[in-house]
């Protein structure tokens, strides 16, 4: 009976690319589960070699890796991880992707395109994955790209936790940086209390990626501090130049709350200078230490995945973690 039982017990094992480790390692800490060893370098020509240091035969498996730059890199080493772990027999593989890479090409927006996002979530099931874990995609319907569970999880609790905690006793109002994003700001409003919601409207240049040409306030934000959500910030351009049209509109000030820091150049300069009196950003993505600014806080994701991986090892329920969006 004693062999039966022990081929019968789960095993949990968490493994960690070299992207962000940093999130890996308090993932860990939290579970009470140190990482898998694993031998992981680049050859000369750019080849990945991935190798784990013990048995996996069994084990239920999470691999993390933040999808950050050089972004390709990051998504090759994490397919080959688990093209490792399905070659060594691991029982059951969830993908853990903080941030998910190409998240943005989700659909095409002129003829000849790909639908990257998709083609993304082709790989990893190729390369052996059986559920994906993610926080805040860019769209919702990149779920329905993976053919198996996915667990969609969402920051804004902690993200806006934090900001009633420190502007709970004045005038807010809920801005989203345009119109397709509503649904996110009525949860943020929702969980604030029910305040003002507003939204930026705005004209996107279809030829320059991350450049959008015209803002204008939608809605009432004169005297009230404006939380300015958004699901990541790349070059900063949009959300800096939101931020300085509400206080054109009269805003007492702005509060800019994103999840993903992408933060390619200029956007830490342009944050570090904007009208924003804070930037609250999770730690989805790493930032290094020179990206960081005074006016930055850094909230930590780490909880909310570890209590995701718990509840998938142990076939609980993930869907409160959505804020009761599942």
């Amino acid at each position: 009976m004693t062999g039966i039982q022990k081929a019968t017990e789960k095993n949990l094992m968490v493994f960690s690319g070299r992207s962000h480790p940093e999130l890996a390692g308090e993932v860990s800490e939290i579970l009470g589960t140190p990482l898998v060893p694993t031998s992981a370098y680049d050859f000369a020509n750019g080849e990945i070699y991935v190798r784990y240091e013990e048995s996996v035969r069994g084990c239920d498996a999470f691999v993390i890796q933040s999808h950050t730059a050089p972004i390709n890199d990051w998504i090759m080493e994490h397919l080959l991880m688990v093209d490792a772990l399905k070659r060594a027999s691991a029982k059951r593989i969830t993908v853990v992707m903080p941030f998910y890479g190409y998240g943005r090409q989700d659909k095409k927006h002129r003829g000849r395109e790909p639908i990257s996002a998709r083609m993304v979530a082709d790989l990893f099931k190729t390369a052996g994955a059986d559920r994906l874990i993610a926080v805040d995609l860019h769209t919702d319907q990149i779920q329905g790209f993976f053919d198996g569970p996915v667990d969609h999880l969402m920051a804004m609790p902690v993200l806006a936790d934090h900001v009633k905690a420190t502007y709970g006793g004045q005038r807010l109002a809920v801005v989203s940086p345009d119109a397709g994003r509503i649904k996110v700001a009525e949860r943020w409003s929702a969980r604030l209390g029910g305040v003002p919601l507003a939204f930026i409207h705005k004209t996107r240049r279809t030829d320059r990626p991350n450049e959008s040409a015209a803002n204008r306030v939608v809605g009432d934000v004169a005297g009230r501090t404006c939380v300015l959500v958004d699901d990541m910030i790349d070059t900063g351009g949009t959300i800096v130049n939101a931020a300085e049209a509400l206080m054109n509109d009269g805003a007492a000030g702005v509060v800019i709350a994103a999840t993903h820091a992408i933060l390619s150049d200029p956007a830490v300069d342009r944050l570090k200078n904007s009208a924003a009196v804070e930037v609250v950003l999770t730690n989805t993505l790493p930032i290094a230490p020179e990206r960081e600014f005074d006016k930055l806080t850094k909230l930590s994701i780490a909880p909310l995945l570890a209590r995701a991986i718990r509840e998938v090892f142990e076939d609980g329920s993930v869907t409160e973690l959505f804020d009761g969006h599942a």
